[in-house]
């Protein structure tokens, strides 16, 4: 099983399946709803997915015709994106879940609008600090 919170913990949720894909999306849409170079998605079943809290506090932005992004209210954090021509699937913002197993990336997409100035440097210093 799956749990997840948006920022502020108003917003629960839990997926019954299993995560078996992610992906890592370089298109311009992803960088600027997460504010980051890239986001971090898995399709997962809408049938599988139920809040546990918060739900009343979710807003949506349409940002194309066809798909929605949804988000807290209260704090902003991205939890899943959903294509109207594709209502049994959603698109789950992996860095939401709280608990559960979530396997390495298998492929990214939208490769041309990668940010040039982001690289993964296994060298790059990583320092562990006590959450804020």
């Amino acid at each position: 099983m799956i749990k997840g919170s948006c920022l502020c913990g108003n917003v629960k949720y839990q997926y019954t399946g299993t995560i078996e894909e992610v992906a890592i999306c370089h298109c311009d849409q992803c960088k600027r709803a997460q504010g980051t170079p890239f986001a971090t998605n898995s399709p997962i079943k809408k049938s599988l997915f139920s809040f546990q809290s918060g739900e009343n506090s979710l807003k949506a932005f349409f940002s194309s015709e066809k798909k929605k992004r949804v988000f807290c209210g209260n704090c902003g954090s991205p939890l899943y994106s959903q294509r109207l021509d594709m209502p049994e699937v959603i698109r789950l913002r992996l860095g939401t879940v709280t608990e559960g197993n979530i396997p390495k990336p298998h492929y990214e997409i939208y490769g041309e609008s990668k940010s040039d100035w982001y690289c993964e440097d296994n060298a790059r210093q990583i320092f562990i600090q006590n959450k804020a």
